[in-house]
């Protein structure tokens, strides 16, 4: 089960500290001083952690947000009688009989969290399951000073939010680690307000890296893990490193019972910079680079069709027509193996190396042919092109389809809904009146109605308008055609 939950040291300790591991792990590596060492006084014996969380601990701060969500309501809710017993007998199913009575009644749903200071001007990184529909947040630093709080950009993609502080200045802020460069061992410390307790510290080191075959909540990609405590409400805080920067944002642990079992998960600190500085040039959504294409990793029999030793990188199945790796020469069955110098094994990896990059500059991909030959691309980091224009439409034709949301199929589309790379059509994005009961799904794509294909969202309005009482829409859902025939 996974669950949603959750500057500077003196270089002389830090390497003390990697001394004293090595000694307990391994004797051998006494061989020189100059690796490892017996502390030599009392001073560097009580060497501690202090001196990073002296640094780090002042920029996170605990969050408290709250939302406004439905419940139902019981139909006897207003009925002094029958209100008062529904609500002794059912009350603990969150109102309503099993929750499924009367009309949906908001309520406020409260949300505990973490969060880091990465601007002395207030602004502030968290999760997105913490802030990001939130309707009311309240920041608190650790030297207790409160301020209100909005959310300028929440991707939930990257489970990301940046806000920030009302009339805030001069505000302590944490200095952003490479995370390119952080390696498997390294020790590290969580920061963050464990189920409400207070700001805590724990220690641990980074467990492993480019974790993303993994599902965590509506976050997905690539990780850290770490085996340092997180916890409920560390979510949001800070995974930082000996040198007091930040490493991570601590989004969610692996756990059977809901607390810490040591596998817990970072979004690395190059993602966090990309979308603090979108955020901060305002923009209201995060913006990642197109690729345009489809990949898998390499596994041994594919590595060893392609006459490779060891199975690394991924190899492109797909691309679309537009693609910048097609435009800068890739072609399907080439294998990439890195962007820009880091190491590609996965397609969620690749995708985050791009998306660490930002769009405006470009990319040198290392990539091998199918004849094994080595070769070097630049790829431009574009935006999905918007090209024909989405052109939303509501049908509002007196018909079959009146009440029907459609947008035009283009790259951006693709993207945003993850469709197919060669999809073509009208997507469908809303169903209203008459079209909900027709049997169509959003994210259905509408190829053709009564036999005229479909380009796109004017066809739909057009083909609509007809007089007709038989209708026939043939759809891509899932992957399949599929053709739903009903009657006005």
């Amino acid at each position: 089960m996974i669950r949603q939950g959750k500057g500077a040291a003196l270089g002389a300790f830090a390497g003390l500290l990697l001394g004293m591991t090595l000694l307990a792990v391994s004797p051998t590596s006494l061989r020189a001083e100059s690796e490892a060492r017996v502390p030599a006084d009392r001073a560097e014996i009580t060497l501690s952690f202090a001196p990073v969380v002296r640094e780090a601990a002042p920029a996170v701060v605990n969050i408290y947000a709250s939302r406004l969500v439905e419940q139902h309501r019981s139909p006897f809710a207003s009925d002094p009688f029958f209100g008062n017993l529904f609500e002794d007998f059912f009350g603990g199913f969150g109102g309503g009989f099993g929750g499924g009575f009367g009309a949906p009644a908001p309520r406020v749903q409260n949300a505990l969290g973490s969060g880091v200071i990465v601007a002395p001007e207030g602004i502030v990184v968290s999760n997105h399951h913490v802030v990001g529909d939130a309707s009311d947040i309240r920041v608190v630093l650790a030297d207790r000073r409160e301020y209100a709080a909005e959310v300028i950009l929440s991707d939930a993609e990257s489970d990301i939010a940046v806000l920030r502080l009302h009339g805030a200045a001069d505000l302590p802020a944490l200095g952003l680690a490479d995370s390119d460069r952080v390696e498997v061992g390294e020790l590290v410390l969580a920061i963050g307000n464990p189920f409400g307790v207070g700001q805590t510290v724990s220690s641990g080191i980074i467990s492993g890296l480019a974790r993303s075959g993994i599902a965590l909540g509506s976050g997905r990609g690539y990780f850290i893990q770490t085996d340092a405590a997180i916890n409920p409400g560390n979510s949001g805080g800070a995974l930082v490193d000996m040198q007091g920067r930040l490493v991570g944002i601590n989004t969610a642990i692996m756990t059977r019972g809901g607390g810490s079992v040591g596998v817990g998960f970072a979004v690395p600190s190059n993602l966090v910079a990309q979308v603090v500085a979108q955020a901060q040039d305002g923009q209201d959504r995060f913006r990642r680079p197109w690729a345009g294409v489809r990949a898998q990793a390499l596994d041994a029999a594919l590595a060893e069709a392609f006459g490779m030793t060891l199975p690394e990188g991924v190899v492109l199945t797909d691309l679309h027509t537009e693609s910048p790796f097609a435009a800068a020469g890739l072609r399907p069955g080439d294998v990439v193996l890195a962007v820009d110098g880091g190491p590609v094994n996965s397609a969620p990896e690749m995708m985050f190396r791009l998306a660490a990059t930002g769009i405006g500059g470009a990319a040198e991909i290392d990539y091998l042919r199918a004849d094994g030959s080595a070769e070097t691309a630049t790829v431009a980091l574009i935006p999905p092109p918007e090209s024909p224009p989405r052109d939303p439409r509501l049908i509002r034709a007196d018909s079959a389809l009146r009440g029907l949301g459609v947008e035009t199929v283009n790259p951006a589309v693709i993207a945003e809904y993850n469709l197919p790379l060669d999809a073509r059509g009208a997507l469908v994005t809303d169903l209203r009146d008459i079209a909900a009961r027709t049997g169509l799904r959003r994210g259905d794509i509408v190829l053709a109605i009564n036999g005229a294909a479909v380009a796109g969202s004017a066809d739909v309005e057009r083909a609509a308008r007809t007089a007709a009482r038989n209708w026939q829409v043939e759809v891509l859902r899932d992957g399949r055609r599929l053709a739903l025939r009903f009657r006005l």
